[in-house]
This record gives C-alpha cells, sequence and structure tokens, in this order.
C-alpha cells in the first residue's frame, strides 16, 4: 500500500472536485488547477514540504493559492492552455472564464529571462482575461496543443471554439443533436474530433461548420430511435501519430476508427454490456515510433470496475485490470515508465499498474470518498546517499468530499 504523501483542502467539505490538471510543464513550476462543485476553482502547489524545509522551498505552504472566481454553478471541466500560461474553466452556468499569468511588474512588461529569475514569485500573480458566454452547460473544454485556441462542448450539442486573449469566436459546430462528451484535437493539431451521447463521432475542420466526416459510432444502421444509454459515445483518446482514435460507448464496447477515412476498424469486446467506458488512453510499450506500432496498446476503464489493455494491431486483451467500484479517470506515466498506468475509481483507491501485464505495482489510499480525477507527471529524480538517481513521479488525485491528495511514486 502507498499512503498519501499531503492532503489538500482548498474546496468547500463535501463538495466534488470534478476536475484536475497539472501544469504542462510540471514541475517547473509545480502547479495544478482544480474545479469543483462550490463553483470555484484554484491554481495551487500540490507538492508538499519537505522534513527540512526552508522559506524559500516551493511547496503547499509556501506558494499561496490562487482562487478563480466568477462561476454561479459547478465547474465542470478546468484546463491549462499548451505553454501554462493560461487557465480556463466551465461550469455548468454556460460560462467559460480565462485567467492569464501576470508577466509585468509595476506596469512594465517582464522578459521571459527576468521572470524566469524571479522564480515561483512569478507565478503568483494571474488576471482575469475573458468571461465567454455559450448558453448551455459547459461538458469539457480543450486547448490546442500549440496555439491559444480554445473549444468547448456543451449540453445543447453545440461545440464552440474561441481565439485567445481576445475572446474573439472563431467557429460554432452545430451537428451533434444530444450533449458532448469529448473532444480533442488529432495530430497534427489541424482538425478537431467531438463525440455525443447521440452515438456521433465528427471530426471537424476549424475554418469550416460542415464535417469533414460524421460517423454513428455505437448506432446500428436499422435503429432510428436513439438511446443515449445504449447508444451513446462516452470517451475518446487518440494515438500519437493521430491516425486512429478509440471510442468508448455507454454500451460497454470499445472501437477504433480510421481518422482520415472515417470508418470503423475494430470492435473491442470485454466490458460488461449495459456499463459504460469512461476512461481511454493510448499507451507505447516501446516508445521511439521505430517498431511499427507493434508496441503500442489502448488502456480502457469503464463503470463495471474493469480496465483493459487492448493490442491495437490485433485487437486482443493483453491483461486485465480491477476496482472495486467504477474507474472513473486513468493516466499513463511518462517516460522512462510509460507501461504504469495509474487509475483512480469510485471505491475511494487509486492504483499503479504494469499494463505489460496487468500486475498491480501499487495501491495508494487515504481518501474516504470516491476519487473522481487522476494526474500524472515527473519530479526530480530522487536519491538516497550511495545510491543512484531514480525517477520518480507525482500522482495527484482528486475526490467527492472537496479534497486532493498527492503520493510520490
Amino acid at each position: 500500500m502507498s499512503k498519501t504523501d499531503k492532503v489538500i483542502a482548498l474546496h468547500d467539505n463535501l463538495k466534488s472536485i470534478f476536475a484536475l490538471s497539472l501544469h504542462p510543464k510540471f514541475p517547473n513550476p509545480p502547479l495544478a488547477i482544480t474545479g469543483g462543485q462550490d463553483d470555484t476553482g484554484f491554481i495551487f502547489c500540490p507538492i508538499p514540504p519537505s522534513a527540512s524545509a526552508s522559506s524559500s522551498e516551493v511547496n503547499s505552504r509556501t506558494f499561496p493559492p490562487v482562487r478563480l472566481t466568477g462561476h454561479t454553478d459547478s465547474l465542470a471541466c478546468a484546463a491549462w492552455n499548451h505553454d501554462g500560461e493560461m487557465v480556463a474553466t466551465g461550469g455548468l452556468d454556460g460560462r467559460v472564464r480565462v485567467w492569464r499569468r501576470v508577466r509585468k511588474s509595476r506596469g512594465k512588461p517582464l522578459t521571459d529571462e527576468e521572470l524566469e529569475a524571479r522564480g515561483m514569485e512569478a507565478w503568483r500573480n494571474w488576471e482575469f482575461l475573458d468571461n465567454l458566454e455559450t448558453g448551455s452547460e459547459i461538458e469539457w473544454l480543450t486547448w490546442h496543443p500549440k496555439g491559444n485556441v480554445l473549444s468547448a462542448g456543451c449540453d445543447d450539442a453545440s461545440v464552440w471554439m474561441w481565439s485567445l486573449p481576445s475572446g474573439n469566436t472563431l467557429n460554432v459546430f452545430s451537428a451533434h443533436t444530444m450533449p458532448l462528451t469529448a473532444g480533442v484535437f488529432p495530430p497534427p493539431y489541424k482538425n478537431l474530433l467531438t463525440s455525443s451521447l447521440d452515438s456521433s463521432l465528427i471530426l471537424w475542420d476549424p475554418r469550416s461548420t460542415s464535417p469533414i466526416w460524421k460517423i454513428n459510432t455505437f448506432l446500428p444502421p436499422n435503429i432510428t430511435t436513439i438511446n443515449p444509454s445504449i447508444h451513446g459515445t462516452t470517451s475518446i483518446a487518440v494515438s500519437p501519430r493521430g491516425d486512429i482514435a478509440a471510442v468508448g460507448g455507454a454500451n460497454g464496447l470499445v472501437k477504433i476508427v480510421h481518422l482520415i477515412k472515417g470508418e470503423i476498424l475494430t470492435i473491442l469486446k470485454g466490458h460488461r454490456q449495459g456499463e459504460s467506458v469512461e476512461s481511454l488512453a493510448f499507451v507505447d510499450l516501446i516508445p521511439g515510433g521505430g517498431d511499427g506500432g507493434k508496441g503500442l496498446v489502448i488502456v480502457s476503464g469503464g463503470t463495471d470496475g474493469k480496465g483493459f489493455v487492448w493490442d491495437v494491431i490485433t485487437g486482443r486483451v493483453r491483461s486485465e485490470i480491477n476496482h472495486s467500484e467504477s474507474i472513473t479517470s486513468l493516466a499513463p506515466h511518462p517516460a522512462p515508465n510509460t507501461h504504469l498506468v495509474t487509475t483512480s475509481s469510485i471505491d475511494g483507491t487509486l492504483k499503479t499498474w504494469d499494463v505489460r501485464t496487468g500486475t498491480l505495482v501499487g495501491a495508494h489510499t487515504g481518501h474516504s470518498g470516491g476519487v473522481l480525477c487522476v494526474a500524472v507527471a515527473p519530479l526530480p529524480p530522487s536519491s538516497e546517499e550511495g545510491e543512484e538517481e531514480k525517477s520518480q513521479v507525482a500522482v495527484v488525485s482528486a475526490d467527492d468530499e472537496g479534497y486532493c491528495k498527492i503520493w510520490k511514486v
């Protein structure tokens, strides 16, 4: 068992935390963002103080949390932009609110070198940038991986896209007919892929309101009445090369889709029928891409408490992982340990797995309520005196009682 290194109580007690994301350059700076049922978001440092912490050490005690306000309903999502200079929160009030790091001192702009010289002091001040109204509950937010373009999927079936920091609306897409469930920019990041409870999966060119292609992922051709609990698309993951996507369904199926042709290639059956696939990730067990994709697997997590590791080429199950209740999210580990994945569950635990074999590497306990999100990022290597340095990661989680916790693994 692995016990928590730190308990972080920022949100209101017994109010769920629905969103968690680590800074894209974590641990430089070591910041996270959350969004919760208390209508509030926070930017904070999850790293606990060391035993001999000095006043100059950056940790959860020395870095005051930044409160993000202005929503009038729960925050469903919170995300950093590609370089970590901006954050966005999306709420059930239909608002997307954006903040930006202040890069000035006494009204004078600071260079990158001057900001770096200030260390964590340069990350303490954030300015509110824009309030973007959609008129419908926000289901997800995703930033473009290389530019300041933000997209949101809504409960009214619309998809919005804005340019920041101007806040100008670039497009509103409207070919779905039910609430959105996921959105992602597939490599090489020229298009947007979205999914909905109406079973549709759509690839968009951001410059047009007409889909490049649209398919009904889980709706049989002879069925005309859509039942979201049977036909809904619930999750998406895209391969590192951007040529295929894994799509999870409310019926427990996972389908592999060709992103150029818009065709279903493979159907993966393993999750219990009627239990939705909530989380998906591609993991390359042989990083570098020189193996022709032979090391590429898909990891899926469902409300049946099961996770499966699928071979992309054969479609077969390579290994299986289990929780006693629903798996809510999963987070692949960075290199050099790309074979490790951490899962979170309603059963109140997190577990780290070696997906090559399905072996449980560590169980992380300490939550008293269901764990709703998990994020993983590298930490500086550690070493005991006389030993070689060992790579380590931060596993950060958030639960339905308002707490975040962190483990060093």
